[in-house]
Order: structure tokens, then C-alpha cells, then sequence
């Protein structure tokens, strides 16, 4: 009842009613649980995302082969060696959220400015897969690995991580020499 006496929830109000006294019928409402995922809803792909970039991925390292130095006319092998999928559980919120990092392409800088891309962590000798010629001096070369992701929310199914980040491993220095052929008197 308002102090005015007028009416509530459209029923009139009696002046002089004491307080507590009711105004109308007893309305009914149904018990029922409520859906707390509404007011706490499972994270969205973009919030994984967010989390996926902070993720301590792996910097795979850079291999040359030969190790050491190289020489001119011989192609230098590039690989890695390290681990290209990675399963992390993460917290979000409340939810168990389980993201599988799969390195998805490996970029060398080679040094001299050539970028090799391949969808393979290349391979060592005899089973190479990335080479690249040189010149004589030396060069620092490095690589960059792009993962891409999936993840599941609470046992649910995988979806893609909408995006990728990137590592970048250790770089590697090493010096291509250019062999010289030497007479020699045999007789000597």
C-alpha cells in the first residue's frame, strides 16, 4: 500500500488497512532451478584466444647441419627437433578449458635475407626437407613457429582457437667457408 492510498499491483487499498494486512489474491509462482550458466556463461572463443597468446609455448630450437661451420656449394639442412604439439588446462572463470597447441608452419631467416616457410619441422640428413645455399661469411639464423590451437570447455567438444601466435627459438651463428683446391707437387 502506498502512503497515498492508492492502489497496488491493481487492486484498491482500504484507508485505515493495517500494515501486513494482504491486498488481493495469493498469485502463485512455480519453484524452479535456475540456470546459473546464464549469469556465468562458458568462455567464448575470443576469451581463449586472449589466454592461448599468453600460453608458455615452446621456442623450438633452431638445427643446422653440418653443425659448426659450412661450406660454399653445400646446402645447409634446417630442422627442429622440438615438441610441435603442446596440451595445456587451463582455469578460466571456473571452467576447465583444455587447449592443444599444434605447431601449424616453421619460418627460417636463413640470415643472408631469405624466409623458408614449410608446414614441416624439416628433418636431418638424409631425410632433409629445408636446405638453403650460401655464400661465404657468416650468419645468424633463427626460427619462428606459428601454432594455431583447439580447445574444449568442460569435456565438450574441440573447437578451433580463432587465431595463431607465434615463438621464436634460439638463433644459431655459424660461418660458410669456401673450400680452395691447392696444387701440390706430388713429387715433393
Amino acid at each position: 500500500m502506498l502512503a497515498d492510498g492508492t492502489a497496488v499491483d491493481n487492486y484498491p487499498v482500504v484507508p485505515g488497512t493495517a500494515p501486513g494486512t494482504p491486498v488481493g489474491p495469493w498469485q502463485a509462482f512455480p519453484r524452479a532451478c535456475v540456470d546459473i550458466t546464464a549469469l556465468n556463461p562458458a568462455p567464448t572463443p575470443d576469451e581463449v584466444f586472449r589466454y592461448f597468446e599468453r600460453l608458455p609455448l615452446p621456442q623450438l630450437p633452431t638445427r643446422q647441419q653440418p653443425p659448426g661451420d659450412a661450406l660454399v656449394g653445400l646446402p645447409v639442412i634446417f630442422f627442429t627437433d622440438g615438441p610441435t604439439t603442446q596440451t595445456y588446462t587451463l582455469d578460466i572463470r571456473g571452467f576447465t578449458v583444455d587447449i592443444v597447441a599444434t605447431a601449424e608452419s616453421f619460418t627460417w631467416h636463413t640470415g643472408d635475407g631469405a624466409h623458408l616457410t614449410s608446414t614441416d619441422p624439416g628433418a636431418p640428413y638424409p631425410d632433409q626437407t629445408v636446405t638453403h645455399d650460401y655464400a661465404s661469411g657468416t650468419y645468424t639464423a633463427s626460427l619462428t613457429t606459428t601454432w594455431s590451437g583447439t580447445f574444449s570447455v568442460d569435456g565438450s567438444a574441440s573447437v578451433d582457437v580463432p587465431g595463431t601466435t607465434t615463438t621464436d627459438g634460439a638463433p644459431v651463428t655459424f660461418t660458410v667457408v669456401e673450400a680452395r683446391a691447392v696444387l701440390t707437387n706430388p713429387h715433393d
